[in-house]
C-alpha cells in the first residue's frame, strides 16, 4: 500500500505541474505598446561661410542664406525627429525644424518638414502606402539627409526640382525584405545612404512643394525605379526617376508688370539618372536630369516654359582611423533652367567645383570643412544681368543626437 501510494501521489503532481505548465504557455502575450518603439532623435548644423571670400555678392538663395553680404553665423538645421513603429503594419514619422526662416528677415521659425505615416499591406511590409508630408522619390540626393550628405548643400540640378524635397501626397512603395536591409545598413554603416525608399515607388502629389496650398486641381505622378546589390565587398546602386504635372506660380512670386501665362500653369516634368558606388572605401554618387519647366527670359521680360538640364558627380574616400572618420571629398556640378519655387522662376546658370573633408572625431559630432569655386548666373525682372563669380571656405559643425 505505501508504494501504491507513492507512486499515486507522484503521478497526480506531474499531471498539476503538466497542465499548469501548458495553461502558461496558452496565455497569449502581451501585446508591445505603440512607445515601446518610439524613438527621439535629431541633429543641430551651425555654418560659417565667409572666410577667405572673393565676392560679398555670390548667393545661393535655395541652398545657405548666409552666403554673401550680412551673412554670419548662421544656424542651417535644428530638428527634431519622432518616430516609431506603433503596429505590426504602421510606421509613423514626425520631423519639425527649428531653424527656418519665416522672411528676410526672421529666422529660426518652427515649420514641419515631415509628417506621414506607412501602412504596410503585407506582414513583411514590402508593399506598403506613405501617407502625408514627406520627401518625393526623385533624385538621390534629394531623398538622402542633410545629416549624412557630404556636400553642405544639395546639388541645384535635381534639388530646383523640389524646394525642401518634399510634397503632401500618397506614394506605394516596393522593396523585397533583403533589399530593404540593404538600404538600412548603408546608412547604419556610415556609407552616406539614402534611406528606405523602395526599390519600386510611385505616387501623386500636390506639386507646389511643401507646406505651400495647392493651387489647380491637377496632381503630379512621380516614379522612381532603384536597385541596390552587393558585388563582393562593393555596394552599388542604379536608379531612374521622373515626375510630370503642371505647377501654378504663385502671385506673390511674380514681379509687377512681368508677363505670365494667364492662369499661371507651367508644365512642369523632368526624368533623371542616377549612379551610386557607397564609399568602401572608394566612392561614386553622380546624377544627370533634363526637363521643362517655367524660367524668366530676359529678353522679353516674361516667364514660359523652357528646358533645363544639368547634373553632378560627387568623388568621396571613406578613412577609419582609431574611432575617428576622415572623408576627403570632391563634387562638380552643373545647371541651366528655372527654379519656380523662386521669385519670376528665376533663370540660373549655374557651374562650380567643391573640395572637402568630414571629420567625425565622436559618434555625435562631425565638422565639415569645404572651399568652393563658384559661377553663378542667376537672372529676374529686378536682375536682369547678373552673374556673380568667387571663392569662399565654408565650415559647418554639425551635432547627432
Amino acid at each position: 500500500m505505501g508504494l501504491k501510494f507513492k507512486v499515486g501521489i507522484t503521478l497526480i503532481i506531474l499531471c498539476f505541474l503538466s497542465f499548469h505548465n501548458s495553461n502558461g504557455q496558452d496565455k497569449p502575450k502581451e501585446e508591445t505598446k505603440w512607445y515601446d518603439s518610439f524613438t527621439i532623435r535629431g541633429y543641430i548644423q551651425a555654418r560659417y561661410n565667409r572666410l577667405f571670400e572673393t565676392n560679398s555678392k555670390l548667393k545661393c538663395e535655395q541652398c545657405d542664406k548666409s552666403w554673401g553680404e550680412n551673412g554670419g553665423f548662421f544656424l542651417r538645421r535644428a530638428r527634431l525627429v519622432f518616430s516609431g513603429q506603433i503596429g505590426k503594419q504602421v510606421y509613423f514619422y514626425f520631423q519639425p525644424d527649428f531653424a527656418s526662416s519665416s522672411s528676410s528677415t526672421g529666422l529660426n521659425f518652427g515649420q514641419i518638414r515631415d509628417a506621414y505615416f506607412d501602412i504596410g499591406v503585407d506582414s513583411k511590409n514590402e508593399y506598403r502606402f506613405r501617407i502625408g508630408q514627406s520627401k518625393i522619390p526623385y533624385g538621390f540626393e534629394n531623398l538622402q539627409s542633410s545629416q549624412n550628405r557630404l556636400p553642405l548643400d544639395r546639388n541645384d540640378a535635381l534639388n530646383s526640382a523640389l524646394s525642401n524635397e518634399r510634397d503632401l501626397g500618397v506614394t506605394f512603395y516596393w522593396a523585397p525584405e533583403d533589399k530593404r536591409k540593404l538600404l538600412a545598413s548603408v546608412v547604419k554603416e556610415g556609407l552616406k545612404g539614402s534611406g528606405d525608399y523602395g526599390v519600386f515607388a510611385f505616387g501623386v502629389f500636390n506639386g507646389q512643394t511643401a507646406n505651400k496650398p495647392e493651387l489647380n486641381n491637377t496632381l503630379h505622378m512621380v516614379s522612381r525605379f532603384s536597385y541596390p546589390f552587393e558585388i563582393g565587398n562593393q555596394i552599388l546602386e542604379p536608379g531612374i526617376q521622373g515626375y510630370t504635372g503642371k505647377f501654378v506660380m504663385p502671385e506673390d512670386q511674380l514681379s509687377p508688370g512681368v508677363k505670365y501665362i494667364s492662369d499661371r500653369n507651367y508644365t512642369d516634368k523632368r526624368m533623371a539618372a542616377s549612379f551610386v558606388l557607397y564609399p568602401k572605401p572608394f566612392g561614386i554618387q553622380a546624377e544627370y536630369n533634363v526637363g521643362k519647366g517655367p524660367e524668366y527670359n530676359k529678353l522679353n521680360d516674361s516667364v514660359e516654359v523652357k528646358n533645363l538640364q544639368g547634373g553632378y558627380v560627387t568623388l568621396s574616400y571613406l578613412m577609419r582611423k582609431n574611432d575617428q572618420i576622415f572623408i576627403p571629398f570632391t563634387r562638380i556640378q552643373y545647371y541651366r533652367g528655372g527654379k519656380k519655387h523662386e521669385l519670376d522662376a528665376r533663370s540660373y546658370k549655374v557651374n562650380e567645383l567643391e573640395l572637402g573633408i568630414e571629420w567625425q572625431p565622436l559618434k555625435q559630432f562631425e565638422l565639415v570643412a569645404m572651399y568652393t569655386f563658384s559661377s553663378r548666373r542667376f537672372e529676374d525682372n529686378i536682375k536682369r544681368d547678373n552673374l556673380q563669380e568667387g571663392n569662399l571656405l565654408r565650415l559647418q559643425a554639425q551635432l547627432n543626437f
